[in-house]
């Protein structure tokens, strides 16, 4: 079986876990390939080199499966690297939160155990896909697996978003910005600003304002199949386009179009493990905090 492992960089103390891991898919007989960074990473940091591994340093590589170590923003840039291939991605967390990233490092074994056996679920996770005239950001990934993110530049002027959806008017958010946030998204960014969870299987995307000018303005959950047209305003002649993270400038007049995209991540989870568990213990939903 083909495994790749994706990662980047890590505290000291977390290198017993990433041996483990490799010396696991060793005992399992598995074929593993290392994303070419972070073995480069790995024996910089920590004279470490896993034995018997491929070094995955172009984008032509077909796996079985993939595993992301580290936290859920190693997990997105995981599912930039598969990309449209079609790979499922198991996230192995050695961060902080983790709701992609969920399975902790006591988990290890077991979970390989299930994987290897076939004994697991996979979730097919929609992405949203930016576009504009010119096709010229983000190298051509212009696709999200959380959020796209309009946002003002470095100034305490706030920007103004003319929203449509299919080409009909909505609203115009005077506001720091706006999250146009996936079902996967809606805890992260946009449940910061107050935005509602969705469960994965959700067919619908979120509309958050960010630091809106009036109160009355809030969150909007609309049809995934609906096609989102901004056009925005600035004091300062542009603004900032995030997706999951990666921004770029866009001058003022650009109009910006977000949509689902034709293809999905595919998650894997262990069959034991659900959402509302997931919320449960890293939200600490139910937990009498007087306790």
């Amino acid at each position: 079986m083909r495994v790749g492992v994706f990662g980047r960089e890590c505290k000291p103390d977390k290198l017993p876990v990433v041996r483990g891991l490799f010396g696991k898919l060793n005992t399992l007989g598995a074929e593993v390939y290392i994303q070419s960074d972070y073995a480069v990473f790995l024996r910089r940091a920590f004279d470490y080199c896993p034995e018997n591994i491929n070094i995955i340093d172009d984008r032509a590589f077909d796996l079985d499966f993939a595993l992301s170590v580290g936290g859920d923003g190693t997990f997105l840039r995981t599912a930039m690297e598969v990309n449209k291939r079609n790979i499922p991605i198991l996230g192995i967390n050695t961060g902080r939160l983790g709701f992609l990233a969920d399975v902790g490092s006591n988990q290890i074994d077991e979970t390989l155990d299930e994987l290897f056996r076939g004994d697991y679920k996979v979730e097919e996770r929609s992405l949203l896909r930016m576009t504009d005239v010119e096709e010229r950001a983000f190298d051509g990934f212009n696709y999200a697996l959380n959020e796209v993110a309009i946002l003002k530049r470095d100034t305490s002027s706030m920007i103004t978003v003319h929203t449509y959806l299919n080409d009909d008017y909505l609203t115009s958010y005077v506001a720091d910005g706006l999250i146009i946030a996936t079902p996967t998204g809606s805890t992260a960014y946009s449940m910061s600003v107050n935005g509602p969870i969705l469960l994965p299987q959700n067919r619908n995307f979120i509309l958050s304002p960010v630091a809106p000018h009036t109160l009355n303005v809030r969150p909007v959950v609309i049809p995934d199949h609906y096609v989102i047209t901004l056009n925005v305003e600035s004091r300062t002649h542009s603004f900032l386009a995030s997706l999951d993270g990666r921004s770029a400038d866009f001058p003022v007049g650009t109009v910006l179009k977000i949509s689902k995209a034709g293809f999905s991540t595919r998650v894997i989870k262990r069959f034991n493990q659900t959402f509302y568990q997931t919320l449960r213990e890293k939200l600490m939903w139910g937990t009498d905090v007087r306790s």
